[in-house]
């Protein structure tokens, strides 16, 4: 499969996504994009998994976005958000998958944390 088969002007392959630079309002990296949540029944993207931090991928700490925080930026290449590396740091937050649930309760709490930043 080529390239050309995984992205058209606005569609994406979700391995495309995964690993794509997300930049602050500042236009500043502050991580990329680990995976995305997908609602099995809507087929909505729910989530970005944001990682931050660490060194080539050793102690990062994985954050869950909502996806309406994220918009493509085609001069950087990569995904903008209007959220700070401020506000991230208090942040739901994993380290480790297997410690991270992601029932109502947890994505609640995500949205919650996030809801003035991009409302």
């Amino acid at each position: 499969m080529g390239m050309q088969d995984r992205e058209t002007s606005n569609l994406i392959g979700s391995d495309k996504v995964e690993g794509t630079t997300v930049y602050g309002s500042d236009r500043q990296e502050i991580g990329s994009v680990e995976r995305v949540m997908i609602d099995k029944i809507s087929g909505q993207v729910k989530y970005a998994v944001l990682s931050f931090g660490g060194f080539l991928g050793m102690g990062n700490d994985y954050y869950p976005l909502p996806w309406q925080s994220l918009r493509y930026d085609q001069g950087l290449g990569g995904y903008v958000t209007n959220i700070t590396e401020a506000k991230l740091k208090g942040a739901p937050k994993y380290t480790d998958e297997r410690s991270w649930d992601w029932s109502d309760q947890s994505a609640s709490k995500v949205n919650k944390y996030y809801e003035s930043s991009f409302m």
